[in-house]
């Protein structure tokens, strides 16, 4: 059977970016790969023939002599696709996707698991920052058996299975597939007296009350980090960090734009006609005046500075927009009515009035 071009097998033009290369494999490689698809001639087949194609791509110096010369360049003497050179290799390209290596296992000592907790505050604790106490629930290294999981007195021994290394490698055709070693769990340790109060784990559960401190200025969404505060498992050195995500709780009155405040404010058709000086009261409290021009408009948006959100790890602060909105009293006295009245004939208000040009609108 005839071979497929490389981009064919890759599903990618032949314009295609290293990044776009890697990529596509890494699609193809997880699709088809030999673990999911046990039994399976067709994927294995496709796998191979994926793994062949990028082999090839990723390399530029064989990638280049691929688009000038085809097939020939790779199988001629000294070049191509070698499947015995490869099964050395390929550990190394399919553990930079999906990780593993004996490497990883033995250089460097396992990390313990982060946490995510999910925290709720008011826009009011963003304007000077606040402490909330949280309490989280996570996994400690037990005090029994220092994290060690074995009995006091006794230690681990080194896997027979995967001799260390915590995997062991399934030969799938002419590739060579590390995975986890079943026997010691990819520890590559084995404990024959475990630890009576944690059972050999070498963890044990917890319940934490944790001390947060939250900036003035954070955004909605943003994360702290409180280190070393997650999960201890087992085989770990160390435990892993905590991650609060902070969620900011709408306000009854302003809404959030960044640093910015913005809220609506009743105004009278008298004040906006004549104008007016007024009192606003911000998110702080304060009171502050604002002044209205004669003849404004409902609807127009006024700016009072510094009078927003402090910025994260600055000084400055946003403003605080207000917009009017024009506010009908539901009933009136016999004398206004008759004051508006008698307003209405001195502005001679239209009693066939045009629609207004759309354009004109605001």
């Amino acid at each position: 059977m005839a071979k497929r071009d490389y981009y064919e097998v890759l599903e990618t033009p032949k314009s295609a970016s290293a990044e776009e290369i890697k990529k596509a494999y890494r699609k193809l490689a997880i699709k088809y790969h030999p673990d999911r698809n046990p039994d399976n001639a067709e994927a294995e087949a496709k796998f191979k023939e994926a793994t062949e194609a990028y082999e090839v791509l990723s390399d530029s110096q064989k990638r280049e002599a691929y688009d000038r010369y085809g097939f020939d360049a790779v199988n001629n003497a000294g070049g191509g696709f070698d499947p015995n050179a490869f099964r050395g290799d390929f550990g190394d390209i399919f553990s930079s996707f999906f990780g593993g290596g004996s490497s990883s296992r033995r250089g460097n000592p396992a990390q313990g698991r982060d946490l995510r907790y999910d925290l709720t505050i008011n826009l009011a604790d963003v304007v000077s920052g606040s402490k909330q106490n949280i309490v989280i629930n996570n996994q400690i290294f037990c005090d029994a058996c220092s994290g060690s999981g074995a009995k006091a007195g006794s230690s681990k021994k080194t896997c027979h299975t995967c001799h260390g290394t915590g995997q062991v490698v399934r030969s799938a055709g002419f590739f060579s597939i590390p995975s986890t070693c079943a026997t010691c769990n990819g520890s590559g340790q084995i404990i024959e007296q475990p630890c009576a109060k944690c059972s050999g784990k070498g963890v044990k559960a917890n319940r934490e009350e944790i001390a947060l401190t939250i900036p003035s200025g954070i955004e909605d969404g943003q994360r702290l980090r409180v280190s070393g505060r997650g999960d201890a498992v087992s085989g770990s050195s160390q435990r892993g960090d905590l991650y609060v995500y902070i969620r900011v709780r709408p306000h009854e009155h302003f809404e959030r734009d960044g640093a910015d405040l913005w809220c609506v404010i009743p105004i009278s058709p008298v004040q906006l006609m004549l104008g007016d000086e007024i009192i606003i009261h911000t998110i702080t409290g304060s009171r502050v005046k604002l002044k209205i021009k004669a003849g404004s408009q409902h609807g127009d948006d006024l700016r009072i500075r510094d009078q927003g959100l402090p910025m994260l790890n600055s000084s400055k602060k946003g403003d605080l927009y207000v917009k009017l909105q024009v506010s009908i009293p539901e009933k009136i006295s016999g004398k206004a009515k008759d004051l508006l009245k008698e307003l209405e004939r001195e502005l001679k208000v239209e009693k066939e009035p045009r629609p207004v040009r759309l354009k004109d609108l605001k």
